[in-house]
């Protein structure tokens, strides 16, 4: 099969090449691949500080060509949205079947694809804040797709939502959902009750001064690539008292399959509108990883893959 590999080169970080069909595991399904979306973390494990386990590719929607030995998942031939823990930039992917969500005929596969590594972030970010209704909401680095699904989904729980993006494309769309937009940290007018930071560097102890007193700040990310720095006394001139909690998407008890779902429902029932800022042939897969890593597109960047 067709499948893009990992070259080593910064400047073209994949490319086509050919790779053995995967074998799946007794409780995977094999999937089809017709789109893939690329993310941040995958530039970085490709050319950056986090190292690469297999071929890249987490994000994946298809159509299920073997069913799972062990009888769990889909049948054949059911349009799938998947988030295997790699090697799906490929004609072919096996996924576990807790890690697949079956599609409704109103949901494409380019659509589908941009969801699961974002949207599953955005849902248990909300899910770590508990109830968000009537509280105030400060979202640090809301360029990205995650920033888009947490703003429409905490708006549509009745949280006010101040997103900080210096993307002006971006900052028209949170605004149309109805968040209060910020081009800067310092223009943002706290208290909050919750802090999703996901910048770093200064960001981290800039956005905690914002917090009102016995707040949460949950850190998701260090899109700056450069750690932050925070000092027990400088919460006395902000919060006081707070929680900070760090954030990680996979260590949860509900199953990927089941939050993608999730997901899927939302946006079927036209409460979830993910947003597409690059959509190409695979083949185009390295230059899109380059314009994502150098932040010249905006939103979730899909690729189709031919049937």
């Amino acid at each position: 099969m067709k499948a893009l590999l990992p070259t080593g080169r910064p400047e073209e970080m994949v490319e086509l090449g050919e790779a053995e069909v995967p074998q799946p595991a007794p409780d995977e399904a094999l999937v089809e691949v017709r789109a893939f979306s690329i993310n941040r973390g995958e530039v970085f494990q490709l050319h950056g500080p986090l190292g690469l386990r297999g071929r890249p590719g987490k994000d994946i929607a298809g159509v299920v060509v073997r069913a799972a030995a062990d009888g769990t998942g889909p049948a054949v031939g059911t349009r799938v949205v998947g988030h295997p823990p790699a090697n799906g930039w490929a004609q072919y992917a096996a996924v576990p079947t807790h890690s697949l969500a079956a599609l409704p005929d109103g949901v494409s596969f380019e659509t589908a694809a941009a969801l699961p590594l974002a949207g599953l972030t955005a849902l248990r970010l909300l899910r770590v804040a508990g109830s968000v209704a009537g509280r105030r909401i400060l979202l640090t680095g809301a360029s990205g797709g995650v920033g888009h699904y947490v703003t429409e989904l905490a708006l549509g729980e009745g949280a006010e939502v101040t997103a900080v993006t210096a993307t002006p494309e971006r900052g028209k769309l949170l605004a149309e959902f109805g968040a209060t937009v910020v081009h800067d940290l310092d223009d943002a007018i706290g208290p909050f009750d919750v802090v999703l930071e996901s910048v770093g560097d200064t960001s981290t102890p800039r956005a905690l001064a914002l917090l009102r007193e016995r707040g949460q700040l949950i850190w998701f990310g260090q899109a700056s690539r450069q750690p932050a720095e925070l000092s027990f006394f400088a919460f006395f001139k902000g919060p006081r008292s707070a929680t900070v909690r760090h954030f990680h998407y996979e260590h949860f008890d509900e199953p990927f399959g089941t939050d993608l779902a999730a997901l899927v429902r939302l946006v079927d029932s036209g409460r979830l509108h993910p947003q597409i800022g690059r959509l190409e042939d695979w083949r185009h897969t390295a230059t899109a990883l380059g314009d994502l890593r150098d932040r010249r597109i905006t939103a979730n960047a899909v690729l189709t893959v031919a049937s």
